[in-house]
């Protein structure tokens, strides 16, 4: 995943650039860059691997340095940016973020008419930063550059492109991601996350509509291509990877997290003594559960934080799974022979989930009952960089069912997306089974839309459900 911040200025803007791109750390582990315009002195870039040190350590150097009224900086989990390009267009930034799947095509196609070398490389490809820049510069301005690039792109990009003149702000075509304005006296600002500008003076603006490109400059944004009626934006956002204190489309991530848990505790005929949620992104939806079914909520187990990177940043599966569990600290008084009901944002290979349960076992659990906050992930995403998962048997319900396959039954898709279905309820208990819980028991895909409360058409379900 990534984010992005980005400010247009009368006055130096690297103060205000630093806190907002700080502010996305959760979206990314690997890579951050910040990218200035100072009118006297031109561009200036700096970018730091923030896999061992959070952002702030790595560019506190840098923005005691750095000017400039105009500048962008990103949080990303793959690619270094911004990227600084001199083109037709004449120079600028580039920050991105989005999936691209037909990058392999996209490459030759751009060799094919003449471009002569892709410069920077990510694990071995191509920069998909890089890659979007060589499609906006195949066209006449940069409005119809972007226009084409995201015509062009298998997948979804959000793109900010920093030029003297100001920030041009695209959101993806179908709004996948989220693009956000915020205002103050002498400086407007975007950002992926609508939280990140409010500490800094910001008051909310407006949200971009899919596919709506604006350029923002000190004065304001203004739009120069109006937002299409169709939106996908992304249901994962709310329930795991968006920080609690945002909001998109209006809908406050904290409270569709308690819609979540409240519905949850609405389905479920279990008594445990006590709600947890696995921290952090499942403690939202335990308190929401706990609030509507009356039973206590509790901290059986606190994650240790202070030094501790992200469980997921490294890249090496076993040693994420370690890096978990090693941030898990128990409460012996709130788990000894005590019936846990336990949230957690969603399952995904379903390692973690159960030496966490085992963990609760081995410090004297009685039950380990289990509720994700949403369904059973059957589709890889197609749409952004979510993991770093090659195939969709990595994916706990996907192995579920191909050893069902292996079994001799014919596996319907469709049948394990519907949750009425005795196909579902059997794949849902070898899950449980294979995981260890007491009890599982998913989300449902109506009751998750339900919590978010817009319309289903205007929200991607592609990861449950496989609808496009």
């Amino acid at each position: 995943m990534g984010g992005f911040f980005g400010v247009a200025a009368k006055e130096d803007c690297v103060f205000d650039l630093f806190f907002g791109t700080d502010y996305h750390s959760h979206l990314g582990t690997r890579r951050a860059g910040m990218t200035v315009y100072d009118r006297e002195n031109g561009f200036n870039r700096a970018i730091h691997n923030i896999e061992n040190a959070p952002f702030r350590t790595k560019f506190d150097k840098d923005v005691n340095e750095m000017h400039g009224q105009l500048g962008i900086g990103c949080i990303s989990d793959y690619e270094p940016q911004p990227l600084l390009v001199r083109s037709h267009h004449g120079t600028y930034a580039i920050s991105t973020v989005g999936k691209i799947n037909n990058a392999d095509k996209l490459v030759q196609d751009i060799l094919f008419k003449g471009h002569s070398q892709f410069m920077e490389m990510s694990s071995g490809e191509v920069n998909a930063t890089e890659l979007v820049a060589a499609l906006i510069n195949q066209q006449e301005n940069l409005v119809e550059g972007i226009r084409y690039a995201q015509e062009a792109i298998d997948g979804s990009m959000t793109i900010l492109v920093m030029t003297p003149k100001g920030i041009y702000a695209a959101r993806d075509r179908l709004g996948r991601t989220p693009v956000s304005l915020g205002k103050k006296e002498g400086a407007h600002c975007v950002s992926f996350e609508s939280f990140a500008y409010l500490n800094l003076g910001y008051t909310a603006d407006r949200e971009l509509g899919p596919g709506e490109i604006v350029v923002v400059t000190p004065e304001g944004a203004k739009t120069l291509v109006q937002p299409g009626k169709d939106m996908k934006i992304c249901t994962f956002l709310w329930i795991y990877y968006g920080y609690p204190s945002s909001s998109y489309e209006g809908i406050s991530v904290e409270q569709m997290r308690y819609n979540c848990g409240a519905k949850l505790a609405e389905r479920d005929n279990v008594q445990p003594d006590i709600v947890a949620g696995v921290p952090d992104s499942g403690t939202a939806h335990a308190i929401g559960y706990a609030n509507r079914s009356g039973i206590p909520f509790s901290r059986p187990f606190i994650k240790y934080t202070p030094t501790w990177p992200r469980s997921f940043m490294p890249t090496i599966q076993t040693q994420r799974n370690l890096i978990a569990k090693m941030k898990l600290i128990p409460v012996q008084d709130l788990i000894e022979n005590k019936s846990l009901l336990l949230i957690d944002d969603s399952i995904v290979r379903g390692t973690q989930l159960r030496e966490t349960t085992e963990f609760l076992y081995q410090s004297g659990a009685r039950e380990v009952h289990i509720r994700p906050a949403c369904p059973p992930l059957l589709f890889g995403c197609k749409y952004l960089n979510f993991s770093r998962s090659t195939s969709e048997m990595d994916l706990i319900a996907r192995r579920v069912l191909k050893e069902m396959e292996q079994e001799g039954r014919e596996i319907d898709l469709k049948l394990y997306v519907d949750p009425d279905t005795a196909e579902y309820n059997e794949m849902v208990e070898r899950i449980g089974s294979q995981l260890n819980f007491t009890t599982l028991r998913y989300h449902r895909l109506d009751d998750m839309i339900a919590s978010v409360g817009i319309d289903r058409e205007k929200l991607c379900t592609y990861c449950w459900d496989g609808r496009e």
